[in-house]
C-alpha cells in the first residue's frame, strides 16, 4: 500500500519516530496529541530516571532530522528523566523540525472508522480511507487519511487496585485517596504524601521507585511510612537481577531496594490481593479477602503500582485481531506472554506482526504489548521504521531486522504487575553461547518447559 497520508496517534517518543520515518520516506504523517504538548504521558513521571542510557532512547531518522538543525546528542551513556527526555531530545524534534508543522496538539481521537464503511461492510474496505475524529478546543474535528498507526501507549489507562484485574469493591468512591502510576512523592506530590502512611500495591518498577522515594522523603518528612503490599508471597522476587542485569541502572534499583526492605523501613504485607476500599475514621481501609474476617491494613493514602492496559474504546469499528489474553496484536501475543517468557526482552519485530485485519491500520509502542510489560522504547522505534517502510511498499525493508537488542540477563515470570511481577532468577547468568537469560531457564528449555526454570 503506498499511503499518501498517515495519520499517528499520540505524540511521545514512538510517535514522533513514526512520523519521521513515514516523513523520509515521502510520505505525509499527520500526528494528533491529546495533551498540550507533545511527550504528554512522559510529562507526568518526569521525574523517573529510565533504566536505559541515551543511546537506546533516541530513534535514527529522529536524529537525522535533529542533525539538520544543529542539535547535539546528549551523552549516548548517561542515563536521563523523563524531564531529560523531553528537554533534551522530544522538546527539539517536535518544534525545531518539519515534524512542528505536523502535529496537531490538544487533538484527542475520539473515533476511528472507514469512509462509507461500518465494521461489518467488507467489499471494497481497503480502498477506503479512514476517517479520524477528533476533539480539540473549537469541537469535533475530521480527519481523512490512507494509513493509521496507533501509538497512543496505555498510560492513562492503570490498571485498577483489585486483585482479579476489576476494580476492588469501593475503589471508585475512595478515589480521593488513590493514585496510579508513580507519582512524584518527592516533588510535585510532596503535600499530599509527606508525614502520611502510604500504601503501595505492586511489585514491578514502578512500585520499587516509589517505595524508595518514599523512604527518602521519610527521612526528609518524619511521620512519612511507607508499606508495601504485595500481590505475590516473596519479596525477593522483585528485587530484579542485580550485577547480572545488563540495564545496569535496573539492576542497581533493585538492589537498592532490597537494602531498603531488610533494613525494615519498607513495611511488607505479602500475599494481599486486594478486594476491598472504604473510608474508616478518616483513613483509607485496605482490605484483603472476603469482606468478613479479610485482613486489612490502614493508610492516609493508596498508590496503585499494577500496571497498564490499553484503550480500544476508540476502536471499535475497525477489525482487530487481538490475542484475548494478553491483548496484543495476536502475531506479536506469543513473542511477548509473560505466561511463557522468563527474560525481560523479545526479539525485534515489525509490520508483519503488528498488522491487523484492517489493511493499513497498525498499534506500535506500548500499546502494541497490550497487558506486557516487556516494552523497550527501542523496540518501538523498531517497529515504526518497518510499518513506515511497508506503508511506502518497500517490503524488504520493512520484513528486515535492523536492532539488536541487549541481552538483559533477568527472567521475568509473570511479567504484569497486575499479576504479581517477578523479576530476577535463581539460576545464576547463562552461558555466553545460551539462548536464555539465566542457567536455571536453559535447563528447563532443555527439557521442554516454558517459563523461567527457577519457577
Amino acid at each position: 500500500m503506498n499511503a499518501k497520508t498517515v495519520a499517528i496517534i499520540g505524540a511521545g517518543p514512538v510517535g514522533l519516530a513514526a512520523a519521521a520515518h513515514v516523513f523520509e520516506r515521502g510520505l505525509s504523517p499527520v500526528v494528533l496529541e491529546a495533551g498540550s504538548a507533545a511527550g504528554h504521558a512522559i510529562r507526568q513521571w518526569q521525574h523517573v530516571h529510565l533504566f536505559s542510557p541515551w543511546a537506546y532512547n533516541i530513534d535514527k531518522a529522529a536524529a537525522r532530522m535533529l542533525a539538520a538543525t544543529g542539535w547535539n546528542s546528549p551523552d549516548p551513556q548517561s542515563y536521563p528523566t523523563g524531564g531529560e527526555l523531553i528537554d533534551g531530545y522530544l522538546d527539539p524534534l517536535a518544534t525545531r523540525t518539519p515534524l512542528r508543522d505536523m502535529i496537531r496538539t490538544s487533538s484527542r481521537v475520539t473515533a476511528i472508522s472507514r469512509v462509507g464503511f461500518d465494521k461489518a461492510k467488507t467489499r471494497g474496505r481497503e480502498r477506503a480511507p479512514f476517517e479520524i475524529r477528533y476533539q480539540n478546543g473549537k469541537g469535533p474535528e475530521v480527519l481523512r487519511a490512507d494509513a493509521v498507526i496507533d501509538t497512543s501507549g496505555t498510560w492513562f489507562s492503570p490498571n485498577p487496585a483489585g486483585n482479579n484485574g476489576l476494580p476492588a469493591i469501593g475503589e471508585r468512591a475512595c478515589a480521593g485517596r488513590i493514585a496510579y502510576g508513580m507519582p512524584d512523592v518527592r516533588g510535585a506530590a510532596r503535600s499530599r504524601y509527606a508525614g502520611k502512611r502510604v500504601a503501595v500495591l505492586g511489585a514491578g518498577h514502578s512500585a520499587v521507585g516509589t517505595l524508595i522515594d518514599l523512604v527518602h522523603l521519610a527521612d526528609e518528612e518524619p511521620g512519612t511510612q511507607p508499606v508495601w503490599l504485595l500481590r505475590g508471597a516473596d519479596p525477593a522476587k522483585a528485587f530484579g537481577g542485580g550485577r547480572n542485569d545488563k540495564l545496569a541502572a535496573r539492576g542497581e534499583l533493585g538492589s537498592a531496594f532490597a537494602a531498603l526492605v531488610a533494613s525494615g523501613k519498607i513495611k511488607v504485607e505479602t500475599e494481599f490481593g486486594v478486594t476491598h476500599l472504604s473510608e474508616s475514621d478518616g483513613s483509607l481501609r485496605i482490605a484483603a479477602g472476603s469482606c468478613c474476617g479479610a485482613r486489612s491494613v490502614i493508610a492516609d493514602e493508596l498508590i496503585v503500582s499494577t500496571g497498564f492496559r490499553p484503550d480500544f474504546s476508540f476502536l471499535s469499528e475497525l477489525r482487530l485481531r487481538l490475542d484475548p489474553a494478553i491483548e496484543a496484536p495476536v502475531a506479536l501475543a506469543p513473542l511477548i506472554d509473560p505466561n511463557e517468557h522468563s527474560c525481560g526482552t523479545v526479539r525485534p519485530h515489525g509490520a508483519r506482526e503488528l498488522a491487523h485485519d484492517e489493511p493499513g491500520f497498525y498499534m506500535a509502542g506500548m500499546k502494541s504489548y497490550g497487558r506486557a510489560p516487556t516494552f523497550l522504547m527501542m523496540t518501538g522505534y523498531e517497529q515504526v521504521r518497518s510499518i513506515a517502510a511497508d506503508l511506502a511498499g518497500d517490503k524488504e525493508a520493512a520484513a528486515r531486522v535492523e536492532l539488536v537488542l541487549p541481552e538483559t540477563g533477568v527472567c521475568t515470570r509473570g511479567g504484569v504487575e497486575a499479576v504479581g511481577a517477578a523479576s530476577g532468577c535463581c539460576g545464576g547468568p547463562a552461558k555466553e553461547e545460551l539462548s536464555a537469560c539465566c542457567a536455571a531457564d536453559e535447563t528447563a528449555r532443555k527439557a521442554g518447559r516454558t517459563g523461567c526454570g527457577c519457577s
